[in-house]
């Protein structure tokens, strides 16, 4: 008979996702998630099966997370402008105030590291992007309807604008760029609007 398991999975995950996202999928060694999740090797693999699955779990957990985030503000009581740019604010705080460390975001340092060389995470990230695009062309469609944003603007390639400004921020803030110099970008990205 089988052992019940002793260890919360949902904690293991989070902790997993943490140290994934401190070092990125390749520099994670099992030896790490172990350390990160205080199970064993046996533990680890009985329940994720392998260092993919596990990283493919806490990537997804990520996502969730963030997207929560995201549509929290999206459904807030804001203008729609107020809520792009808001938006943009949240990713230039978090990299000078959250995640000092260097980290980044984890999906766009997924984007990076692994999208091209692994179809199921590409697969994956393919699927949150849609999501976050459709999120933001609504709430940009709606803003147009109550004349916040120029109507005559197409919602889908201002949406497109929205993510690219958000990773375009964070890839900027890890390669040296000051919040002055990131604020100015997300003005300019506003001004399409």
């Amino acid at each position: 008979m089988a052992r019940p398991r002793k260890f919360d999975e949902g904690r293991a995950v989070d902790a997993a996702m943490e140290a994934f996202w401190a070092t990125g999928y390749e520099a994670t060694s099992t030896q790490d998630l172990c350390n990160a999740t205080g199970l064993g090797r046996s533990s680890i693999y009985n329940t994720f099966k392998s260092k993919h699955d596990l990283f493919e779990r806490s990537l997804a957990r990520y996502m969730e997370r963030k997207n929560g985030e995201l549509f929290e503000l999206l459904e807030g009581g804001l203008p729609v402008r107020e809520k792009i740019r808001a938006l943009l604010q949240r990713v230039i705080d978090e990299e000078f105030t959250r995640y000092t460390d260097g980290r980044g975001c984890l999906v766009v340092n997924t984007c990076v590291e692994v999208s091209a060389h692994d179809p199921s995470v590409a697969a994956s990230l393919e699927r949150d992007y849609g999501v976050r695009l459709e999120a933001i062309r609504a709430v940009i469609e709606s803003g147009q309807r109550d004349g916040d944003i120029a109507p005559d603007k197409d919602a889908r390639t201002l949406a497109h604008l929205v993510i690219a400004s958000v990773g375009g921020l964070r890839v900027s803030a890890r390669a040296g760029a000051d919040r002055a110099a990131l604020e100015a970008v997300a003005d300019a990205a506003l001004g399409a609007f």
